[in-house]
């Protein structure tokens, strides 16, 4: 049975006449991906991708890039072919990823990697193979990080003030420390199987994602947590229709929680533990993303965004397997019933982006706004637009010298998740904790979305010269931390002295050389009012908090192979 089962296969494998080549740049190697979205500014790279939906398919079944447009390095070197051209062996790019950071964590959109002090790296190294529309692709992850302790959430603050922190990390798995030792962690990291053709990819994966325009913060999709394990749905390249294309990518995934607590957990308030344990149980997830770029309307792509996801052992239970295909608006909830029971605990978002780019000017206008919370009626949504919103706009422009013939860069991108002065009458909460689903919208104790975090604010300028593949980049960074924290913590004593701001200035290199292309971020973070903490006796009254310095470095290289006939 099993050698007629392998025939089968093999007629089916040689049947199409194609390369169906689709590994995918993956999301470590995100200076590559920034790298082709400037390039399509300049005229230079595919003009239909949307950028909204990654990582990046290659190859026939995926966007072409030629190596000569990657520095005459190819993505993935042939190893060996078989059975004609129906079987490909390939040597993926080997990535070494490094950060460190001096005083607190600073992680931004750094996948498997946590929020750490001290030292921590990264390695991955892999294949892909292919027969015909077979694909298999191996890339895990090596993680190693230091995890030195560090200043968290202080003691100086009240009880009542850690009983309210609380009010989050009951709802959400964000550990400030990953346990008191060593971090280390082999994962599956960048691995995939698919079944590709034409355009469509069906497989497993336990890749990175990133949805929506941000180039900084989506605050929907990132690879600010580690990779999950999920089921997708795909399409790997921008479908053409005579209306326009379309890209869309549909997932099923397993979320996991971290296994460790908030700092403290014995803590008492009211005679009470403040910590409230979560369930051990898996979450059931289920999101897409769909694009859709108008041929009458050049550059210009419209799209949307949902999430939903449960304990695995309601969704199973009630058989609740296609939860992201039910009304986008909330029932009247009756918890007498099996559907009240399932749509208060089901935790999910919605939301709309656009992306316009304007080759002629070299420049691209983003945004997306979202919502953490489902809308009862349409009424509801027009009444009170701003409950539970989040939103994102970004303007990326370049400019061309005349006078050395190089090329400017730059990037404004403001991202809220603040909540709005909606609060006042209707408290929205925190964007991704959850009343029921308790582990909030992270996996491995990070948040899904934009690595700022919850009920906080980024504003990110960026300014850098452009040289063929190198890149020399100064930015300046403000982050307003979780600002819907500081105001319910400190809404009675109307205390406006202790806003916990970050003033974060980047010094950023990107360069190719050889097979090697690498950059090197480095972040020097002024943190005003660290933690919140400030002196209430002090004088005057109006006095400097605790402010603290941190440095953080971020090195990223990717070797490619280069095999010569």
């Amino acid at each position: 049975m099993k050698k007629h089962f392998y025939a089968i296969l093999l007629v089916l494998c040689l049947s199409f006449q194609v390369d169906l080549q689709a590994q995918t740049i993956n999301l470590n190697e995100q200076f590559i991906q920034q790298h082709l979205r400037t390039a399509q500014l300049l005229g230079e790279f595919d003009p239909s991708f949307s950028f909204t939906s990654l990582p990046i398919h290659t190859g026939k079944n995926g966007i072409k890039i030629d190596s000569e447009f990657l520095g005459g390095m190819a993505y993935g070197a042939t190893l060996k072919t078989f059975w004609g051209k129906y079987g490909t062996l390939k040597v993926l790019p080997v990535d070494f990823l490094m950060a460190y950071s001096s005083h607190h964590p600073y992680n931004r959109n750094n996948g498997s990697m946590i929020p750490n002090r001290g030292y921590q790296q990264l390695v991955s190294f892999g294949f892909y193979a292919e027969i015909g529309p077979l694909s298999i692709q191996f890339k895990p992850e090596a993680v190693y990080a230091e995890n030195r302790a560090f200043e968290g959430f202080p003691d100086s603050h009240y009880d009542v003030i850690w009983a309210r922190r609380y009010n989050l990390w009951n709802h959400i798995d964000l550990p400030e420390r990953f346990g008191d030792q060593a971090y280390k962690k082999t994962l599956l990291g960048q691995s995939s199987i698919r079944l590709n053709y034409k355009g469509l990819s069906l497989g497993v994966s336990t890749e990175n994602i990133w949805w929506g325009p941000g180039m900084r913060n989506s605050i929907m999709m990132s690879n600010q947590a580690q990779g999950f394990k999920h089921i997708t749905f795909n399409s790997t390249r921008p479908l053409k229709t005579r209306i326009g294309t379309f890209e869309w990518q549909l997932v099923t995934g397993r979320l996991e929680g971290s296994g460790f607590t908030p700092p403290e957990p014995d803590r008492l308030y009211g005679g009470t533990k403040l910590y409230v344990p979560k369930s051990d149980d898996w979450r059931y997830y289920q999101g897409f993303t769909f694009t859709y770029s108008p041929k009458w309307i050049k550059g210009l792509s419209l799209g949307m965004i949902r999430w939903v996801q449960e304990y695995h052992e309601l969704a199973f239970k009630n058989h609740d397997y296609f939860p992201i295909f039910n009304s986008i608006f909330r029932k009247k909830l009756d918890y007498s019933t099996l559907e009240g029971d399932l749509e208060i605990n089901r935790d999910q978002a919605a939301g709309l982006f656009f992306r316009w780019m304007w080759p002629d000017a070299q420049a691209e206008i983003y945004g997306e706004i979202d919502y953490n919370d489902a809308k009862q009626n349409f009424r509801d949504l027009i009444l009170d637009p701003n409950h539970s919103m989040a939103s994102t706009i970004g303007i990326h422009k370049l400019f061309n010298s005349k006078s050395n013939n190089k090329t400017y860069e730059f990037l404004w991108e403001w991202t809220r998740l603040e909540q709005t002065s909606s609060r006042l009458l209707r408290d929205a909460g925190y964007w991704y904790q959850h009343g029921n689903v308790r582990h909030g919208y992270t996996n491995n104790g990070e948040v899904l979305g934009a690595g700022i975090g919850p009920g906080s604010n980024s504003h990110f300028f960026e300014i850098a010269l452009l040289d063929k593949l190198n890149r020399y980049g100064l930015a300046f960074e403000i982050v307003d931390q979780d600002n819907d924290f500081f105001v319910s913590a400190f809404q009675e004593a109307k205390d406006f002295r202790r806003y916990w701001k970050d003033f974060n200035l980047h010094f950023s290199f990107q360069k190719s050389i050889k097979n090697y292309w690498g950059s090197l971020n480095v972040v020097y973070s002024r943190s005003l009012n660290y933690q919140w903490e400030l002196d209430d006796f002090a004088t005057p009254y109006y006095h400097p908090g605790r402010d603290v310095n941190n440095l953080h470095i971020d090195f990223k290289l990717t070797y490619h192979f280069n095999f010569k006939k």
